[in-house]
């Protein structure tokens, strides 16, 4: 009986010893699945944030680490008078857009002819200087009316008239007359403007623009006035056919001589089929270049403590700031009944996001 009652209390012992180890175990096992826990799981948000912020800051010490062993790593390559690594390109939306057969080539000769015999190539040759009429729909509001009035102060030699009751096509015929080159119509709706009608005179093309996130200049912070300057004008990304036309269409709002004592730049930057529009002035201004203490000492050991310049520019930005997606592209002026289309966007047109049109 003693020896059975022994036996038993070792077993019973190992038993316990056995369980604690599982435990043990499972407890270890628990404290790395804790450490793996993704932020969102955890419940208390004092916790979850603190968590988040130091999986953020071990990632940007970590990218700053590779980024600093590419830079030395390059640096070594171009001592050794060896072939650097190839720099890695991100993955974009933009160069991975499909491809298309009417993007424009630098030796296309046909689209140069179509340029010099299209409707907007007697403004762009100064042979005429651009006037612009600007006038709105027919229930327009006073957030319109200021949009019209920096529309004004951006586009020189631009002129503002009430719409009254007055259709658009006595309009057209109204400017011809009077040697107009273009209409702006600006489309309010809900005391908002939402839409943009461009009619190039006399012959048309008539384009029809969405226009979104419109800022006035009163609500940009620390912006600047403009001048009446002859204003630079960039244009970035219309590589297509269609976006050629369009780049045009809006190039020939400007005059083709801009007075570079301005310091004025109006952009019109196309990203993904919208176009974002900036107005801003500039200059260059000269700022002491910062040196580290081995460019110190080697200015120190050649005798030169003239400090080191470096030319910057700065911007300030004069408004109005918005955004412009082309709806439709129309031959000729303003004729919503017989008018023929040159393009039309559509919304099986949408199927992709890397299929571009302008």
């Amino acid at each position: 009986m003693g020896k059975e009652k022994k036996r038993k209390g070792s077993c019973e012992a190992e038993a316990e010893a056995e369980a604690e180890a599982v435990a043990e175990r499972g407890g270890g096992e628990e404290k790395r699945k804790k450490s793996r826990t993704a932020p969102s799981e955890i419940k208390n948000k004092e916790k979850r944030s603190a968590v988040h912020a130091k999986l953020k800051r071990e990632k940007k010490i970590l990218k700053r680490k590779q980024a600093k062993a590419r830079d030395a790593a390059y640096k070594k390559a171009i001592e050794l008078g060896e072939e650097p690594p190839e720099k890695k390109v991100p993955r974009t939306i933009e160069n991975t857009r499909e491809p298309d057969e009417t993007v424009c080539r630098p030796d296309d000769e046909e689209l140069f002819a179509g340029n010099d015999a299209d409707e907007f190539s007697a403004v762009l040759n100064c042979g005429v200087t651009p006037k612009i009429l600007i006038t709105t729909c027919r229930f327009h509001s006073s957030r319109g009316l200021a949009f019209i009035e920096e529309l004004k102060s951006v586009i020189p030699n631009a002129h503002d008239y009430a719409r009254g009751t007055y259709d658009l096509k006595k309009i057209v015929e109204y400017a011809k007359r009077k040697d107009f080159t273009a209409i702006i119509n600006v489309h309010t709706n809900r005391r908002e403007p939402d839409g943009l009608y461009i009619i190039k005179l006399p012959d048309g093309p008539t384009a029809h623009f969405k226009l979104s996130n419109l800022v006035l200049r009163k609500d940009i912070k620390n912006h600047g006035n403009p001048t009446s300057h002859k204003p630079e004008l960039v244009l970035n990304n219309f590589t297509t056919r269609l976006g050629n036309r369009i780049g045009r269409l809006i190039q020939s709002l400007f005059p083709q001589e801009p007075d570079f004592r301005g310091r004025r730049v109006v952009t019109f930057h196309n990203q993904r089929d919208f176009i974002f529009f900036r107005h801003h002035r500039y200059i260059f201004d000269a700022k002491e270049k910062k040196e580290d203490s081995k460019g110190k000492a080697t200015q120190a050991a050649k005798g030169k403590n003239l400090p080191e310049k470096k030319v910057i520019a700065r911007l300030q930005e004069c408004g109005p700031r918005f955004t412009l997606k082309l709806i439709s592209l129309q031959h000729g002026t303003f004729d919503t009944k017989g008018g023929e289309h040159e393009w039309v966007h559509k919304p099986e047109m949408d199927t992709s996001r890397r299929r571009f049109f302008l």
